[in-house]
């Protein structure tokens, strides 16, 4: 975290501290779930409070499903009963049941379970023995029961603590399962509640990727016959909105649903072992090589990959013994070994499907010219205007103040991040506070013109959005993206929140592949500064406010309206990640800008930014006027 020092006395004579002994007392042994406590990063990601859908408590939840949904992959139970109410979760599978005599061990010793025996578990989604063991380290409170064969045993846990353990005959007539019951641990998780569509859609995708399992989630079921058919489907917004019949394979381990819509974006929906793979992996690059091998063997042509796969929907799932995903939360597979057999399968399943289709064939060969015209057209506008304004912006880009490092730097660029502010003042707290080598700063002058309905030839007629365009360096594609992280950084009020929104627009109607691949981000800044003569606590709700005033004497509040109030000394800890064992309260605060139906967008932009309705207007008054800050 970088600060400034007021004090030049300080600045003189820095501070040193003497450092440990490192002898053998140092190297410490953590027993049993110790260690995912300690790091739950390593194990679920982040943590967060329920308001974003990668959110550690959805990890929790995923695991305790999971077990119950490889139960059903297996052959054994169709339907998982599930409550979610007031923090606390309960799951009941109907399967086998985890054998009694081993339950303690299966849900408390880590890298111990049953998945390592692919005779007894074919392509599980839980492979590493540590899921619901990190759901139970991150518990407040946790139990679980398996019930065999009219026996039944059952163990409680605190925060990872066995508290209780008991074996014994289940009731008549009880069916074989396993239970689980979890709460996680407000002392990690702060504040948090389970977003219930954030919930519903991990729930119809496990119905999808199972046809047949009957979910049951607070009253409502969730159940799909035709799979992934029904998955791409209600992305599309139905079959109307698909230029030609969808094309279903299914082999052994591999199975897929594709078809074209009208657009120029490709939307690809993947999974491992149902497990969904939001950042793809070597499964998706390898399908989409072999579709495109497949189209060229049919055509006898050469079209590149991005004229054959724009407009693409396909819905894509594979099974695998031993998948190796790049990280505990399984979003990106990694298995190099697949490449080759599932680029040969699908290029020859493609090639087949033209064969016996000839009059798909001729529909999808004119989307390809079609994408092969709007790539060329939108390249010729682009490259002129970027030819023409491209001597006297990038020499000096107005209100841009860029940092040492970004993307194209490597290792030394992978953090690197921009700002976008309203107005010279937000950005002067910014500008002596940031760290120059990696975090830039685009300071907007006002509200940016809305550019909904708009070509993107328009972005270039407007100087403002042109230099926004030409700083993230993606006038000509999203590949030359200077940035990991795009920041909108906007004052906590109305006209904040409506710049938020413009700035929001322009990204979806031109970038929409920066929200997707999780660039976009907003910051989230204290509202409140509650301070004594002896502390000064920053808060982010009025419940924390009213929390620090109770425990502070004598405390003054400050209410933050914009970013320009917070001078740089203090703004600096707002955009500096979170050091190891700090507080959730302290560091950069950022909230990820996701989409969680793609369908919706056109329908959600047009809405809000589209001209003026007699339904903007009635939802305005009815659902805004509380939230104007007097």
């Amino acid at each position: 975290m970088a600060t400034k020092t007021t004090s030049s006395k300080a600045a003189a004579k820095p501070k040193t501290t003497k450092a440990a002994v490192y002898d053998e007392n140092s190297i410490q042994h953590l027993e049993g779930l110790e260690h995912i406590r300690l790091r739950p990063g390593m194990y679920i990601g982040s943590l967060g409070d329920g308001s974003n859908e990668n959110d550690g408590i959805y990890i929790l939840f995923k695991e305790g499903i999971d077990n119950s949904v490889d139960e059903f992959s297996q052959g054994f139970g169709k339907k998982i009963d599930i409550e979610i109410k007031d923090g606390r979760v309960k799951i009941r599978d109907y399967g086998r049941g985890i054998p009694l005599g081993k339950l303690e061990d299966c849900v408390s010793n880590v890298n111990t379970g049953a998945k390592y025996n692919n005779s007894v578990f074919k392509q599980a989604i839980g492979m590493n023995g540590v899921g619901i063991k990190a759901t139970n380290a991150l518990s407040s409170y946790f139990r679980a029961a398996s019930i065999r064969d009219g026996k039944m045993a059952v163990v409680e846990f605190k925060k990872g603590e066995k508290i209780s353990s008991k074996t014994g005959n289940a009731k008549p007539g009880t069916p074989n399962g396993t239970y689980l019951e979890f709460e996680p641990d407000k002392e990690l998780f702060g504040k948090y509640s389970f977003n219930m569509e954030y919930v519903e859609k991990r729930l119809w995708n496990y119905a999808y990727l199972n046809p047949g399992l009957l979910l049951k989630c607070n009253g409502k079921e969730y159940l799909s016959q035709n799979g992934i058919q029904d998955l791409l489907l209600n992305e599309m917004g139905g079959v109307d909105k698909s230029l030609y019949n969808l094309f279903n394979y299914k082999g052994q381990n591999l199975e897929y649903v594709l078809t074209h819509g009208a657009s120029l974006d490709k939307y690809v929906y993947s999974f491992v072992n149902g497990q969904s793979t939001e950042d793809g992996g070597t499964h998706v690059t390898a399908f989409l090589d072999g579709f495109t091998k497949g189209v060229n063997d049919f055509y006898k042509k050469e079209y590149d990959i991005k004229d054959v796969t724009s407009g693409l929907y396909v819905a894509l799932k594979i099974g695998l013994d031993n998948p190796m995903f790049t990280s505990q939360t399984k979003n990106k597979l990694g298995n190099v070994e697949i490449r080759a057999p599932i680029i040969k399968e699908v290029q020859i399943a493609v090639d087949d499907w033209l064969r016996h289709n000839p009059d798909i064939a001729g529909i999808l060969e004119e989307k390809i010219i079609k994408n092969q015209k709007a790539r060329a057209e939108i390249n010729n506008v682009t490259d002129k205007q970027i030819k023409a304004a491209e001597k006297s912006v990038m020499m000096k880009i107005p209100k841009l103040k860029d940092c040492r490092y970004h993307l194209q730097d490597g290792e030394k660029g992978a953090n690197s991040m921009i700002f976008i502010t309203e107005g010279d003042s937000a950005t002067g707290s910014m500008v002596g506070s940031r760290d120059v080598s990696y975090q830039a700063i685009f300071s907007l002058r006002g509200k940016p013109e809305n550019m909904y309905g708009r070509k993107k030839s328009a972005l270039f007629e407007n100087e403002e959005l042109k230099n926004l365009t030409f700083s993230l360096g993606v006038q000509k594609d999203i590949e030359g993206l200077r940035y990991n992280k795009i920041v909108i950084a906007t004052d906590a009020d109305n006209d904040g929140y409506h710049i938020r929104n413009l700035v929001m627009t322009y990204l979806l109607l031109y970038f929409e592949e920066l929200v997707l691949t999780g660039h976009v981000y907003i910051l989230e800044t204290p509202l409140f500064r509650v301070r004594n003569k002896q502390k000064t606590v920053y808060c982010y709700s009025e419940e924390s406010r009213d929390k620090e005033l109770e425990k502070m004497r004598g405390a003054e509040v400050t209410r933050f309206k914009g970013l320009g109030e917070i001078n740089p000394s203090e703004f600096g800890q707002f955009i500096f990640p979170r050091k190891e064992g700090e507080s959730e309260d302290k560091g950069m605060h950022l909230t990820p800008v996701t989409i969680q139906t793609l369908k919706n967008v056109p329908e959600v932009l047009k809405f809000y930014m589209g001209k003026n309705t007699p339904e903007r207007k009635d939802f305005i008054v009815h659902h805004l006027a509380a939230e104007i800050d007097a």
